[in-house]
């Protein structure tokens, strides 16, 4: 066998070596959300269960459906609000430079770089005395102003590339700031803004540390449901295994059906970078 055949086999072979560790927890969260309580009991874990036991995805749905409803409205929220203000700031960084505005965006971007913890307690302080603290509205705020960063970052790499002779003639046609960005920007947009909303809607639905600190126990998510849930003394393992299928589905559905736009969007802003 030809060496470069050699090595593409051996390529292939470990690919699904890693592919098959991965998924063993999946595995193991599927096979244990089938199970009965007793099945469970035994210990187990690697084997199938006897029986589908379906009930506990009905179970974790009536259970879990309030905390996904508040997922749900903080990611989609979040995501909508975060993608609009960096497109916005993509905008003005890349074509309408101003006096320090290459000190500016360094510390925009330096803001992805701030460890969660760090902030957490002057966060925490800052929601009390506007009054944010506990409740959904509070945290699409500071899931928005987290993701400032990163979605700045995106949008101002794809715009760079955008000719600035098309900007002078829209100017020449009597375009304006906002008219230039609603017409010409915005509907050349749609590879960033799809990055943009899927990296944002996935971290925002499995962040765990601000949706744990920073609400109360009616505006949690899922994510903390499952952490309270599962932390009990007695735990039906059935339960938090079918509700963490359920946590998943949201975010897999959406790289199943937009992953390969995902790809391309990325990549679009790497070449225009």
């Amino acid at each position: 066998m030809p060496a470069k055949g050699a090595t593409r086999v051996f390529v292939q072979a470990l690919a699904l070596l890693l592919a098959a560790a991965y998924l063993i927890p999946v595995y193991m969260a599927i096979v244990t959300s089938l199970k009965s309580p007793e099945e469970i009991s035994h210990l187990q874990a690697w084997s199938l269960p006897a029986s589908a036991n379906w009930s506990s995805y009905s179970i974790a749905f009536r259970k879990f459906a309030p905390y996904l409803k508040n997922s749900f409205v903080l990611a989609a929220v979040a995501t909508l609000l975060s993608a609009s203000m960096g497109s916005i700031n993509g905008y003005v960084m890349s074509k309408y430079p101003f006096p320090g505005s290459r000190v500016v965006m360094p510390l925009i971007v330096f803001g992805m770089f701030i460890p969660y913890q760090s902030i957490l307690v002057p966060l925490f302080q800052f929601l009390q005395k506007t009054r944010l603290y506990g409740g959904l509205p509070g945290l699409i705020v500071v899931h928005v102003v987290y993701g400032l960063p990163i979605t700045t970052l995106l949008f101002r790499s794809f715009y760079a590339e955008i000719p600035d002779e098309l900007l002078g003639a829209a100017r020449i046609d009597g375009a304006g700031f906002a008219g230039i960005f609603r017409y010409l920007i915005l509907p050349l947009s749609g590879p960033p803004f799809l990055v943009v909303g899927i990296w944002q809607f996935t971290q925002i639905w499995n962040e765990f540390l601000f949706a744990v600190t920073l609400a109360r126990p009616d505006a949690q998510p899922i994510t903390v449901a499952l952490a309270n849930l599962a932390g009990g003394q007695a735990v039906s393992w059935n339960l938090p295994m079918a509700g963490s299928v359920l946590a998943a589905l949201p975010t897999v559905a959406i790289y199943v059906l937009l992953g390969r736009y995902f790809v391309r969007g990325l990549l679009a802003g790497a070449l225009k970078g």
